[in-house]
């Protein structure tokens, strides 16, 4: 629970970042990202959200391994236990306008399940719009947040991908194993699986206005071709 009082001593104002917490990863296109990890935290979307609001630049990352149940990973929300998976928030500033948004949940999503698929031989796929499911139960999904500026341009956008580890979907595989060991970072699986997000992502996102290569995925993927949606 260190993570968690660290954080909270954050909110009041104190400056808790370690160099040791940070790992950098090199974009698909080159550019660096700053990733900030923990072993367990509340809600990485409210860290995200409070370091956007302070200015942090674009592609800043928020990691833990553990985070507080809730309805993002289909279990039952308590305030009380946490589980174990991938928790990561990447704090975006775009230069595109709202209306160049929309299709945001798809890309976001497509992004995560193709990347979880190099790490599961599980059926995965994808529900309306951004759930994700393995073998037909949900166990992740990806969320969307921002802050329009005067000019109705984003200030920031954070976008929120959010799936559960457990043994039986995602157990661990050799190629995980290897770069575990040979990762110069100490990374663990999870941080593994969220670089490989991270860069999925960002392949979709460089083209975000030309949506034809990831809807083509979404869509391949889509899991309730033929089912009554409540939208």
């Amino acid at each position: 629970m260190q993570e968690i009082k660290a954080c909270q001593r954050r909110q009041k104002g104190e400056s808790m970042i370690s160099q040791d917490n940070i790992i950098y990863i090199r974009g698909i296109d080159g550019n660096i990202i700053t990733m900030e990890k923990f072993s367990s935290l509340p809600s990485v979307t409210s860290l995200a959200r409070e370091y956007a609001r302070k200015g942090y630049p674009d592609r800043y990352a928020v990691f833990s391994e553990r985070q507080y149940k809730s309805k993002q990973t289909g279990s039952k929300e308590n305030g009380s236990e946490t589980e174990y998976g991938m928790f990561l928030s990447l704090i975006l500033r775009p230069s595109f306008f709202l209306a160049q948004s929309s299709l945001l949940g798809a890309l976001s999503a497509t992004a995560m399940v193709t990347a979880l698929e190099e790490h599961t031989s599980r059926r995965l796929g994808l529900g309306w719009v951004s759930d994700v499911y393995c073998e037909g139960e949900k166990v992740g999904s990806t969320s969307i947040e921002g802050k329009l500026d005067s000019h109705t341009a984003f200030e920031y956008l954070i976008i929120t991908f959010a799936i559960m580890l457990e043994e039986k979907n995602f157990p661990p595989r050799i190629t995980d194993i290897i770069s575990e060991v040979f990762e110069d970072d100490n990374s663990s699986i999870p941080v593994i699986i969220a670089k490989n997000v991270i860069n999925k992502f960002l392949s979709f996102y460089i083209n975000i206005k030309t949506s034809c290569e990831f809807m083509s995925v979404y869509k391949s993927k889509f899991a309730l071709i033929g089912e009554t949606a409540r939208y």
